[in-house]
């Protein structure tokens, strides 16, 4: 091969090659891209997880309230009586974790038994051999921390559970109905509340009753005008020792919690139950796990972990 050939074909190998500046430039555009990448990929999964824990939460929340609002919306009394329809207090044997770094204490949980005409009675087999009579049942709503399948407070598997134990009408008519002391007559019935077969749903650290009671009220004062107002009377956590029961003769109620100043006792025994608010907060999955993984929640705060849903029921006119 001719001198000036290989001379042309060195320089040719040469100048189609990078240079050291051009190699890290070229590394410096591929560093940025990957790290918009990542960075739109991080917010992505994160949106993707808010999102999966928010839709769990809310079928956790869904499966509870209709559950509920069903045994509400068939809810049983009768007048002129004292025996106990609804008997709703704070539970001072569920003492769960708390969830807030400045929460003193154990958190409360709310124990309601109340009488209705269920339609899942004798396992839903109405008017089969099992149908014992009847159509009054007493159903129990009870909220734990234990593991929902073997029980017990393991720190691995445990979780806010909540349980509910509808007793049957020929039970009920035999020990529940026609008590003058509600909560006394479904003391036998308590260890059965929290079996796994009554299991409902998980997650659910909180969940708040609010009964909302039309009154008649003078107004203005003096006026001898009576006029009806809605007052909402609340079974709060927040207020230990709290409860309220509906009995054939009214409310009863030892807490002044209402949206209405000066509402006294025989105004709201006296008033009619109009509808009731549920009203529940589920923790994400998440939460829980980070929870099960430390000891106590005294340095955690996991409130922003908390998805919040209400619903209000009509009642039966009573």
């Amino acid at each position: 091969m001719p001198i000036m050939q290989l001379q042309n074909s060195r320089s040719k190998a040469v100048s189609s090659g990078f240079t050291l500046i051009e190699l890290m430039v070229a590394m410096a555009i591929t560093v940025l891209i990957l790290t918009v990448l990542i960075s739109i990929i991080s917010v992505g999964t994160d949106a993707l997880t808010r999102s999966t824990s928010k839709i769990r939460a809310a079928r956790q929340a869904k499966v509870f309230i209709d559950t509920m609002a069903k045994d509400f919306e068939s809810l049983v009394t009768r007048p002129g009586n004292n025996f106990e329809w609804l008997h709703g207090e704070i539970d001072a044997a569920a003492n769960l974790p708390k969830v807030t770094r400045n929460q003193a204490g154990q958190s409360k949980a709310a124990a309601l038994t109340f009488m209705t005409a269920a339609t899942d009675r004798y396992l839903g087999q109405i008017g089969g051999p099992s149908d014992g009579g009847g159509d009054v049942s007493c159903v129990s709503y009870r909220l734990r921390y234990q593991d929902p399948i073997v029980g017990g407070t393991t720190q691995d598997t445990s979780t806010f559970v909540l349980y509910r134990l509808l007793v049957d009408p020929n039970e009920t008519f035999q020990k529940l109905l026609g008590q003058n002391d509600l909560k006394a007559a479904f003391q036998p019935f308590v260890d059965r509340s929290t079996e796994r077969q009554n299991f409902i749903c998980e997650n659910v650290h909180q969940f708040t009753i609010t009964l909302l009671v039309e009154i008649m009220r003078e107004e203005p004062a003096g006026s001898g005008t009576m006029v009806p107002r809605t007052v909402r009377v609340t079974l709060s956590s927040d207020a230990p020792g709290s409860k309220m029961v509906v009995t054939g003769s009214g409310l009863q109620t030892n807490q002044t919690i209402c949206n209405v100043t000066g509402v006294t006792p025989g105004q709201l025994a006296a008033g009619r139950l109009r509808a009731v608010e549920i009203s529940i907060s589920v923790l994400s999955d998440a939460a829980i796990v980070r929870r099960n993984a430390v000891d106590g929640l005294s340095n955690m705060d996991y409130s922003s972990n908390a998805f919040h849903y209400s619903r209000v029921v009509k009642v039966p006119e009573l």
